[in-house]
């Protein structure tokens, strides 16, 4: 929703109506992840992306009909031998576009939650387009997706902020992994009590610095279940707080950088401090997949590797060798 955000209210600011057209779902290997969506203003202007491409001009003309008065449309594309040449998905997957003139007041609602990133979630009945906003801790804890309440097949539309890095330890590593992260628009928070090292100068790609021992940054920070917490201090004075309270929260990942020696040692701190065993195996330690990598950058690719990858419940290993589908299931 967000690539669409400023056109959306470009248009409404003249008075402009628009038509939403939203993925609902893929199967195999599709351009664009659920919940991409596409908007067409009365006026004829597009914003947003579909599927890269392949099939804007179909559901364009979908849009147009829903403007002119037609009722919401469900539209299915895929790489058959009739539609190959005349839609076609070059990347061989299928997916389902609904398309629909949103809900004024829905519309209103999700720009104030985009402004505020707030979460919340958009339940749109595919056969009525009846729609509402609510908040549904279960259902935001996942991505957009389709599901079935109360005997209907509802599209739900996750709204809310950007995943969360939260690294402690204003190091090298720390720069290049909030560098990486910022390009697939997380929010980088890197925190460490020393001061001379938590600076704008030596942590550029930081949205925000935090000069606090860890319990006052957990605090502070509050990590939720779309927050990655990374340990890059080799320090226990750090090392051991910042585990123990990430760990005691809801973060989908809690990693830390370190010699297999050392995370022996630290598994030996966090279980004399009465930290479950099971709790102490959610750790990824040594962080990272084995890719290799030797550089701080390269360091930063594979920690940030394994957080999509623990976060999509993945293996992470290689594509070849995966039986599933490629892109991330819902």
């Amino acid at each position: 929703m967000k690539e669409v955000v400023p056109d959306i209210e470009r248009w409404r600011g003249r008075g402009e109506r628009f038509a939403l057209a939203t993925v609902v779902a893929t199967r195999r290997s599709a351009p664009r992840p659920v919940g991409s969506k596409l908007a067409v203003s009365e006026g004829g202007e597009l914003a947003g992306s579909v599927s890269g491409g392949c099939v804007e001009s179909e559901v364009y003309g979908a849009a147009r009909e829903v403007l002119d008065g037609a009722p919401p449309q469900l539209l299915s594309y895929g790489i058959s031998d009739d539609q190959a040449l005349s839609v076609g998905l070059p990347c061989g997957g299928e997916i389902d576009v609904y398309v629909q003139v949103p809900d004024p007041e829905v519309v209103e609602r999700v720009l104030g939650l985009a402004a505020s990133e707030e979460r919340a979630v958009v339940l749109t009945d595919l056969e009525t387009g009846e729609q509402r906003l609510v908040r549904d801790t279960e259902l935001e804890r996942g991505r957009s997706r389709l599901v079935e309440l109360d005997g209907r097949r509802v599209f739900a539309d996750v709204y809310g902020p950007p995943p969360r890095l939260l690294v402690f330890g204003a190091v090298d590593t720390a720069e290049a992994l909030c560098r990486a992260a910022k390009e697939i628009g997380w929010r980088t928070i890197v925190a460490d009590a020393r001061g001379k090292f938590a600076t704008p100068e030596r942590i550029p790609s930081a949205d925000e610095l935090v000069v606090a021992w860890p319990d006052e940054v957990l605090a502070r920070v509050e990590p939720d279940h779309a927050t990655a917490v990374v340990i890059l201090t080799h320090d226990d004075r750090f090392d051991i707080p910042a585990l123990q309270g990430a760990l005691a929260g809801e973060s989908f990942y809690v990693g830390a950088l370190g010699s297999r020696r050392n995370q022996a040692r630290r598994r030996e701190r966090l279980l004399e401090a009465g930290v479950p065993e099971e709790t102490v195996d959610r750790i990824s330690g040594p962080a990272g997949l084995d890719i290799g990598a030797d550089s701080p950058a390269e360091t930063a690719l594979s920690i940030l590797a394994e957080i999509l990858a623990v976060r999509a419940a993945r293996a992470g290993g290689p594509l070849k060798e995966a039986p599933g589908r490629i892109h991330a299931a819902v």
